[in-house]
């Protein structure tokens, strides 16, 4: 490509980006000294007299309405359809999400539906990976956004959430489904409206949007799929895996925490990649052993790789962990709405960093 070519391409990248943050992410990825509005007015420049023709041949890229719309309103991510999601995965109707359940099976369904109506391809033949626990039939849901890099198309970054709870648990004033709106409605929101931004973005890297079941009974879907992707030689670099993050941390200089922090340099990264300290260190989570509690332990275990879980839970900030009244009405969905726009920058940069910077670190 001209180095007229490369200036025009480059700067309908940075029209088009859906807000600055995208540009920062190229930008900071890139590593290089160069002063931003330098190399902005320079390849202006060079690109100025063959703007308009490129712009006419559509090499700006397609970029969908929604999207669009979206950014001219300064947001990514709408309140409104997040508390729909979240509403829906922890109404009755779902009677607790129960592996092997009817209702488990309509949230299934649900998501499907999502990433099927949002471009997001069936990773297996269909969405689901089955396995069968104590006489039940359980489903691991997997979507695919296909990398567009030739060579890092074949390395995958995994966002997942476990979307089962636990059924049913002690009567309140007659109430017995645990709708688990916190546990874990809220991370499989997260994951849902991350896939429907992600859909519509260019990486790098692929991605796998995975959904577990049966976190409850012992990470027996996490663990399944975990073990079914290691006979198949995936070349999975980072998992990411959100868990209750329904109500907002008070008093930290950070939005989530990571667990196994100290394990990898995946908090540094990914707080470089967003220009904020999204994710920082939480003592409770290594004195509660959080890390091996969730879906990204098994994964963790098979691929020796950095394969963490973020959440805002903190054991002070939410009265009803397992209980019956883990509903929707006590979620802040406008906090769910900034935590998932501010994940979508690091992200982003996960998939995109040509190298492979997010790495376990040696004890």
């Amino acid at each position: 490509m001209s180095p007229r070519g490369f200036a025009v391409s480059f700067v309908f990248f940075i029209l088009q980006a859906r807000d600055l943050r995208d540009f920062f992410i190229f930008s900071h990825m890139r590593k290089t000294t160069i002063p931003f509005l330098f190399l902005l007015a320079s390849l202006v420049f060079l690109a100025c007299g063959d703007a308009k023709t490129s712009a006419s041949k559509g090499q700006s890229g397609d970029v969908d309405a929604a999207a669009m719309e979206a950014s001219d309103s300064g947001t990514l991510v709408s309140q409104a359809d997040v508390s729909e999601i979240l509403e829906y995965l922890s109404s009755d109707d779902l009677e607790g999400r129960n592996t092997g359940s009817e209702g488990i099976e309509k949230a299934a369904v649900y998501i499907e539906n999502i990433l099927r109506e949002h471009g997001i391809e069936p990773y297996f033949e269909s969405y689901r990976d089955s396995f069968e626990i104590k006489g039940l039939t359980g489903y691991n849901l997997v979507g695919l956004k296909e990398g567009s890099d030739p060579q890092l198309k074949d390395e995958f970054v995994m966002i997942g959430a476990h979307y089962d709870h636990i059924g049913t648990g002690k009567p309140v004033e007659g109430d017995t489904i645990a709708n688990g709106a916190n546990d874990n409605a809220s991370g499989t929101t997260a994951v849902l409206e991350l896939a429907k931004h992600l859909s519509g973005v260019d990486t790098r890297r692929s991605i796998l949007f995975s959904f577990f079941s049966a976190e409850e009974m012992g990470l027996v879907g996490a663990r399944h799929l975990s073990n079914r992707l290691k006979k198949e030689n995936l070349d999975l670099y980072v998992l990411f895996n959100i868990e209750m993050i329904g109500v907002p941390m008070t008093g930290k200089d950070y939005d989530v925490y990571l667990t196994g922090y100290e394990l990898s340099n995946l908090a540094q990264e990914f707080n470089d990649y967003t220009g904020e300290k999204v994710i920082g260190f939480l003592p409770q989570a290594k004195e509660y052993q959080l890390f091996r509690r969730s879906d990204n332990y098994p994964f963790y275990q098979d691929f020796n790789i950095p394969a963490q879980s973020i959440s805002t839970f903190d054991f002070t900030n939410y009265d009803y962990y397992h209980h019956v009244s883990d509903e929707f009405q006590y979620m802040d969905t406008a906090h769910m709405t900034q935590l998932i726009e501010k994940l979508i920058p690091g992200v982003i940069g996960i998939a995109n960093d040509p190298e492979r910077s997010i790495q376990m670190i040696e004890e």
